[in-house]
């Protein structure tokens, strides 16, 4: 059975961390929400998305298969309702479409659903609709990925040196760590494949780090935070999920927090969650082009991809920082910083194009990893779209 997962109005409203994949490439809990049905159906997937993202992440002929809505992420009930769906029948809940089960284009079978047969799910699920619910669906997310990934395995050993806390820890072939604590009274530990978890570190679960990702001596990693593959960590993280190739490798706080790929935060640089008046954080929603109360009152940095800041940068509670933004600078820059922007409280100007590549080249050769034609034609195409929101 082939499997699609479509972008629905969640990818506007999951900007900026969605100009450069689809919803579902999006990582919550250990997984990305299309790694998790993957998994759980125990076949590969594709995408339904913009057409300038398709290229790095295809789609597929569709012949006879589910198409599922890629902000949603599964669980045991809803698993049972999809796999319980017949030809014809499309699953929902309210005025979202969850899956739909048929036969010829997707984009076609997603434009008129009139003639299916509505299917209601009455039952609880998470869905992914704004970037501050990555961090506050997390913990069940990564409890429900550790169950997934773990039942009826064994962990690979750790070394005698550390302390562990609770028996809800599991590590991956060529995970290490030594001289190290790991409490998982509160939810459990994942240490994902070749991860290092260097001298005297403190982490607290739920906690995942992910396949070849290291956390530096002497970090404090509270609980609900997943850190992806091939990232470096180190200083104070709480409640933050970091996407693939990022770097926090310094003193400083990330706490309630989205980093995607490729970012890198400076030094002693620290971002606040909380407001000093205890009010609700608002943040910047790109398609009300205005500031989106969040409901929330811990809610700290949502970062694009390649974004980074300088040493010593301060965000504001409730900061965006855009698509290859580069922060740098005294005092706090503002709330909300567009995307291809340089600069900071003093002010920005144009990050141009060929300095996003150059810089961009160095990066990706040091992970020896290649920066191609296809990623600067996805990089352009989300510079046109975003030159609305740089009013410098």
């Amino acid at each position: 059975m082939s499997i699609i997962l479509f972008d629905d109005s969640a990818r506007e409203s999951l900007f900026p961390l969605t100009f450069t994949r689809p919803v579902a490439d999006l990582r919550i809990g250990i997984l990305t929400i299309a790694e998790k049905w993957a998994k759980h159906f125990k076949t590969a997937t594709s995408f339904l998305t913009t057409d300038y993202l398709q290229e790095k992440f295809p789609g597929a002929a569709f012949a006879s298969g589910l198409v599922i809505n890629g902000s949603v992420c599964p669980n045991p009930a809803l698993l049972d309702a999809v796999n319980k769906l017949e030809e014809g029948d499309v699953l929902i809940n309210g005025n979202v479409v969850i899956a739909l089960k048929g036969n010829g284009d997707a984009k076609a079978l997603l434009s008129d659903i009139s003639a299916y047969r509505k299917v209601e799910f009455q039952y609880e699920f998470n869905r992914i609709v704004y970037p501050e619910d990555i961090f506050r669906l997390n913990d069940a997310e990564l409890k429900s990925d550790f169950t997934l990934l773990t039942t009826g395995r064994t962990s690979s050993p750790l070394g005698s040196s550390n302390i562990i806390l609770g028996d809800d820890i599991f590590a991956e072939d060529g995970a290490s760590a030594e001289c190290s604590t790991f409490n998982t009274k509160a939810g459990p530990i994942y240490l994902g494949a070749n991860s290092e978890v260097w001298e005297g570190t403190h982490i607290r679960g739920s906690f995942a780090l992910c396949n070849n990702s290291q956390v530096k001596m002497g970090a404090k990693i509270y609980g609900m935070t997943t850190i992806g593959p091939y990232c470096r960590v180190g200083g104070e993280i709480n409640n933050s999920v970091i996407h693939s190739y990022s770097s926090k490798g310094h003193e400083g706080f990330l706490g309630h927090a989205v980093l995607g790929e490729w970012c890198n935060i400076g030094a002693d640089s620290n971002n606040s969650n909380l407001k000093n008046n205890y009010a609700e954080v608002k943040l910047w929603d790109y398609n009300k082009k205005n500031f989106r109360k969040t409901g929330m009152q811990f809610c700290g940095l949502v970062m694009a991809d390649h974004a980074k800041c300088g040493i010593n940068t301060m965000f504001n509670t409730g900061t965006v920082v855009g698509v290859s933004a580069n922060v740098f600078g005294s005092g706090y820059p503002r709330n909300f910083i567009p995307d291809f922007a340089w600069g900071g409280a003093q002010g920005f100007e144009l990050y141009a194009l060929n300095k996003v590549f150059e810089t961009a080249e160095k990066v990706y050769e040091r992970r020896e990893r290649v920066f191609d034609d296809m990623e600067r034609s996805l990089l352009s195409h989300v510079f046109e779209l975003t030159k609305s929101y740089r009013n410098f």
